[in-house]
């Protein structure tokens, strides 16, 4: 297939983003442009005029013209079944929904979404001519962000709109997918799943979604989402301003302060009111099992806020020295119950303020805990691991000014501060790899506590979801602070607790066992 040959050479300088990324796409590319293969066009036009001349008014039908146009663009048919597709979205959009809701969807959004379906070619020529000027020069086009690759992707709300709607005519091409390690983002998992299973929370999931569709159909939103990869380099760097992935004498020898703690007890982290990163309880593989039949806290985020489901489009798993960013998004939806008690609970309108890149003011980082760890999370690779991936997540964009905390930055593609107040940001956060994770809650705040002290942030506000592992964690919060203890002394508390924990001298929880230890020293 030949790639794009404008008249002008210059129109188009970044199109090595998109012949790389052409691949992951449903569009083909002719002589000057993207476009649809004829007979999708003809799909998406027909039904773009509504279901008096279309007749896509069930979910049935919608499901057999998905299918037609699935193997107009000659996609493997082990990417999606058949049947399953039929059976999942006549059973939800004919049983699950209301007669009411199901005219409305068919009448007004499906035809909507397929009208922004054929905008989608010249949509995406848009953003690759304007992609190089966003941050002066540097490439912020829609790309492949492969692991150990630092860079940022700037995304219109309408493209996202754009691309989330090919993920709900599952129109993605999934093969080449799987060999970059990235997650599969068509909707026939969530949707299709066989019925007999399914579940409250998995409804209220498409509920979610399908409240977003509507809302854009209605008012199309007009600003922008940046997705970063953050990448803390290994290896020694000649660079004072940025630091390489840090070795355990690192952390012991930091003589960094504490910064200080908010603790709740109640709320979520997508409701706090200041301006802090809001930490995502990610899976190495960003939005996790979203598009599928669970609901974790990460999956309850990436629905109340779609767009964050856009970067799994083209963020593949993250390495242990990684972090994912996204600033910008826009929630839609309100929700209660966590889980199997998770229901969609009507709109949402997003208040938050936007930045000179006309995000909103949403700074979600994503990054992944070990899973699953036992015993083994005391050990001292495993309690490195965990605190250099926060590090990587909660490190400033902009270098520090001389003195505490050190200049430091994650490697990005090139070193750029999109928050021009970035040093008044701090961290939302809370039972990070805790709960199905089975990460030890007394240990991993204090980690995240020591990430986010010595990245430079000035507060952590950590949401405890009412664990009740957690209790305590005012009183012993407050003692550190009584002890003006810094970064490396409270590290070197966790490696000797530990070590305990390992070799079975203790069974104390780390709060019971650090108080005790300040009580046999006095």
């Amino acid at each position: 297939m030949s790639f794009w040959k404008f008249g002008k050479a210059k129109r188009m300088e970044k199109k090595e983003d998109l012949g790389s990324f052409l691949k992951y796409l449903p569009l083909v590319a002719q002589s000057s442009s993207l476009a649809w293969p004829p007979s999708v066009e003809q799909e998406l036009q027909t039904i773009s005029e509504g279901p008096t001349k279309s007749m896509v008014n069930s979910g049935e039908v919608l499901a057999s013209h998905i299918t037609n146009m699935r193997k107009s663009l000659s996609l493997d048919a082990c990417d999606l079944s058949p049947n399953p597709l039929l059976q999942g979205y006549a059973t939800f959009f004919d049983k699950k929904i209301s007669r009411e809701e199901s005219a409305k969807f068919f009448g007004e959004v499906v035809p909507a979404l397929c009208g922004l379906l054929l905008q989608l070619p010249s949509m995406l020529e848009t953003h690759y001519q304007n992609a190089d000027h966003v941050l002066d020069g540097v490439t912020s086009g829609l790309r492949l962000l492969a692991p150990q690759e630092a860079g940022v992707v700037f995304l219109s709300q309408e493209l996202i709109a754009a691309l989330l709607a090919c993920s709900f005519f599952c129109l993605f091409p999934e093969a080449d997918r799987r060999s970059k390690h990235l997650q599969s983002i068509n909707f026939d998992d969530l949707i299709s799943f066989p019925f007999m299973s399914y579940c409250s929370k998995r409804e209220n999931k498409i509920r979610c979604l399908l409240h977003y569709f509507e809302r854009v159909c209605q008012c199309m939103p007009t600003g922008f989402v940046s997705f970063e990869r953050k990448v803390l380099p290994r290896g020694h760097k000649h660079n004072p301003h940025y630091v390489s992935y840090p070795e355990a004498e690192y952390w012991a020898k930091s003589t960094t302060p504490l910064c200080s703690v908010e603790i709740h007890t109640s709320g979520a982290i997508e409701d706090q009111p200041g301006e802090a990163l809001e930490v995502d309880f990610a899976d190495e593989y960003i939005g996790g099992l979203t598009l599928s039949y669970d609901t974790l806290q990460e999956e309850i985020r990436f629905v109340i806020n779609p767009e964050l489901i856009a970067g799994m489009i083209f963020l593949p798993r993250m390495d242990v020295n990684e972090a994912i960013e996204i600033v910008g998004v826009e929630r839609f939806s309100r929700y209660t119950g966590y889980g199997p008690s998770f229901q969609y609970a009507g709109d949402y309108t997003d208040e938050e303020d936007f930045d000179a890149f006309k995000r909103r003011k949403t700074r979600v980082i994503a990054i992944d805990a070990l899973p699953n760890p036992g015993s083994t999370q005391y050990k001292p690779e495993r309690l490195l691991r965990e605190i250099n991936k926060a590090f990587s997540g909660y490190l400033h964009q902009c270098k520090h000014q001389a003195g505490p905390p050190p200049s430091s930055a994650v490697e990005s593609s090139k070193r750029w501060c999109m928050d021009d107040h970035e040093e008044k940001i701090g961290v939302a956060t809370g039972n990070w790899g805790c709960g199905v994770f089975g990460g030890d809650p007394e240990v991993k705040i204090m980690l995240q506590w020591l990430a986010i002290s010595q990245s430079g942030r000035p507060f952590m506000s950590y949401y405890t979801f009412g664990l009740q592992a957690l209790q305590n964690v005012n009183q012993v919060t407050e003692r550190i602070g009584l002890q003006e203890m810094k970064v490396g002394e409270l590290w070197s508390k966790l490696v000797e607790y530990s070590a305990e924990r390992l070799s079975r001298s203790t069974r104390l929880g780390f709060f019971s066992w650090f108080m005790a230890s300040l009580s046999a020293t006095n």
